[in-house]
């Protein structure tokens, strides 16, 4: 263990350097580096005399809090696999998770227990709930209260997995990337030094922390560094604008969707947001109006695009402040510790201006997608990681995103797989073909969209059918448009041919 460098280490070694500062704002929480290394500690203790062993599963199904941060510390401590649930899913979708990665024990919010309960089978033994304790389920605070606050002894390899980030991908069913302390550890160094991060900084954490961006490319590297992060439970205009201004943030993550909701709120103007020095946006495109609004609105902050994806930790590319309006629309070149080129089919380079996939060779690489090796062998091909994405690079280098190879649709920053999407409408006995796709859209930036062709003699109007489909989807993913055509756009091989119809609706 002398050598040992895994996410269980990272906040013992900040509490060594900065006992005393605040680590963590939650509400009317405030915990510093020393109090919540003794209470991750705790957690972790009691978590093992409960049978948590390293390896085992582990399920965080919860909005931000206090719970989830110290959860996620506490099973890395442990070397047990943390796997953040979305809290937007359904019980059928949160069950498939469960089953898919063999969870034995689950952590979830008050709030979605009725969905938590119905999704853990009878494998799922440790079980603990966010709030006041029920039928089985224990209550949090008697895991953080645990009287043994030593620091467990658990030895843990670089390449031991130590959590796993499901990501529906362009499959109907989500993959689960699992990523190991090595993994991590790489892409939080690229984050801190091309992100420009530092131990000085105050920052909110506003967007999902089940989510790669908000968990692995700001709040683990702000606890590697020693700075401060306030907790948010959500990214409300609002409240996001009150933090800046009364805890003079001074670093901000969100994606273009909650940047636009913060341009539009009346409190930008009224409140105090002089202190904010760096502000970082990715997950989907920024429209360009929307930068150049920003950069005039906020002229002393320092702006990053962050582009990647889950099975790269996520950061892959990066733009830096100084070539937001000189390199608009730009995903930046190939981060500090990344390698990223552009192949055809064959998976071959393509010269400068040719589009071809995206694909990157880096440390901060996935271990693999859990219990798939075909879907494994498949991304690594060619030993790199095939992102999916279609991309151009310039004669300089610099990256531009145009399309997703996959037809993945990113819905206010979260992956909507168009043919999960596909296989919930075809449910439907009035359906007879179907193709979802998404058009751009101000406040989604994509919007989740379906063409329908129906049976013939059938009927159904866009409404009964979007209400049909709330009942068997999480709502990011129901479409917000349903479009009636007579027949799909289909090549020679019969393949829908999606562009067409994207480019006719938008």
């Amino acid at each position: 263990m002398i050598r040992q460098h895994s996410i269980g280490d990272l906040l013992r070694r900040t509490a060594a350097r900065h006992p005393a500062k605040t680590a963590v704002v939650f509400g009317d929480l405030r915990q510093s580096y020393a109090d919540l290394d003794l209470t991750v500690n705790r957690t972790a203790n009691a978590l093992a005399a409960r049978g948590v062993r390293k390896g085992d599963r582990f399920a965080v199904f919860s909005h931000n809090n206090h719970a989830f941060v110290v959860a996620y510390f506490a099973l890395a401590r442990l070397g047990a696999i943390s796997v953040p649930v979305n809290f937007m899913l359904g019980a059928e979708e949160v069950g498939y998770i469960l089953r898919h990665c063999g969870a034995t024990g689950i952590l979830a919010e008050e709030a979605l227990l009725p969905v938590a309960a119905a999704a853990a089978g009878d494998e799922i033994v440790v079980r603990g709930v966010i709030g006041e304790g029920r039928d089985g389920w224990e209550p949090f605070a008697a895991w953080t209260a645990f009287e043994d606050a030593s620091e467990p002894q658990v030895e843990i390899a670089d390449d031991d997995p130590i959590q796993l980030m499901y990501t529906s991908g362009t499959e109907a069913r989500p993959k689960g990337a699992t990523l190991s302390s090595r993994s991590l550890l790489a892409q939080y160094v690229t984050c801190v030094v091309d992100g420009e991060m530092s131990h000085d900084d105050v920052e909110v954490h506003a967007l999902p922390l089940y989510h790669c961006a908000q968990l692995h490319c700001f709040l683990t590297p702000g606890v590697y560094l020693g700075a401060t992060n306030i907790v948010l439970p959500g990214p409300s205009p609002a409240a996001v604008l009150a933090t800046i201004e009364g805890e003079r943030v001074t670093k901000l993550f969100c994606p273009p969707t909650v940047w636009i909701s913060l341009l539009r709120h009346p409190d930008f103007d009224r409140r105090d947001l002089s202190s904010l020095r760096k502000g970082y946006y990715g997950a989907s495109i920024m429209p360009v109006e929307v930068l150049k609004e920003i950069a005039a609105r906020l002229p002393d902050v320092r702006l990053f695009n962050f582009y990647g994806q889950t099975e790269m930790a996520p950061v892959a590319t990066v733009l830096g402040p100084d070539e937001q309006l000189t390199r608009l629309g730009s995903a930046g070149r190939p981060a500090l510790n990344v390698e990223t080129r552009i192949v055809d089919d064959a998976n071959r380079p393509v010269p400068p201006g040719v589009v071809g996939e995206i694909v990157h060779r880096s440390p901060h690489a996935m271990l693999g997608y859990w219990n798939d090796p075909d879907k494994t062998a498949e991304a690594f091909d060619g030993g790199w990681f095939h992102s999916g994405d279609l991309g151009v690079m310039d004669a300089d280098g610099y990256l531009s995103v145009v399309d997703r190879k996959k037809d993945m649709i990113k819905s206010g920053g979260e992956n909507v797989a168009g043919r999960e999407v596909e296989e919930a409408i075809y449910q439907h006995p009035a359906v007879a073909e179907a193709a979802v796709f998404g058009v751009p859209d101000e406040k989604w930036i994509e919007a989740v969209t379906a063409a329908v062709v129906l049976r013939e003699g059938a009927g159904v109007t866009e409404r009964e059918l979007i209400t049909f489909l709330r009942e068997r989807l999480a709502a990011f993913k129901t479409p917000k448009r349903v479009i009636f055509v007579e027949s799909l756009p289909k090549n020679a091989s019969g393949k829908v041919l999606k562009r067409e119809l994207r480019n006719n609706v938008s």
